[in-house]
């Protein structure tokens, strides 16, 4: 009986694109070095991606590996980095005026 997988590659480009997105904000905002990463870090959610490290490199990268790293992403981005502050600090209403 073969395993089949299950594939949703919409999810993959959607998720592809939130994290490119937050790397240009991080780049133009922030600064370089954590948009560069955010950027390359996309691309490990292309569904395209996966398929070209098993023929070239031998070894793909699991769902629940993609999964981790996509809640990892979001959590340091959002709570940690200093683009979270900056949507803080732009989201609160100014007290005062």
């Amino acid at each position: 009986m073969a395993i089949t997988q299950r594939n949703f590659p919409i999810a993959g480009y959607l998720f592809a694109a939130l994290v490119f997105t937050l790397g240009v904000l991080n780049l133009v905002l922030v600064h370089p070095v954590p948009g560069f990463v955010y950027m390359l870090l996309a691309l490990l959610f292309l569904p395209g991606t996966n398929n070209m490290l098993r023929q070239k490199m031998g070894f793909g990268i699991p769902s629940w590996v993609k999964i981790f790293l996509g809640i990892f992403i979001l959590w340091f981005t959002l709570g940690v980095s200093d683009l979270g502050d900056m949507i803080d600090k732009a989201s609160t209403p100014l007290i005062g005026s």
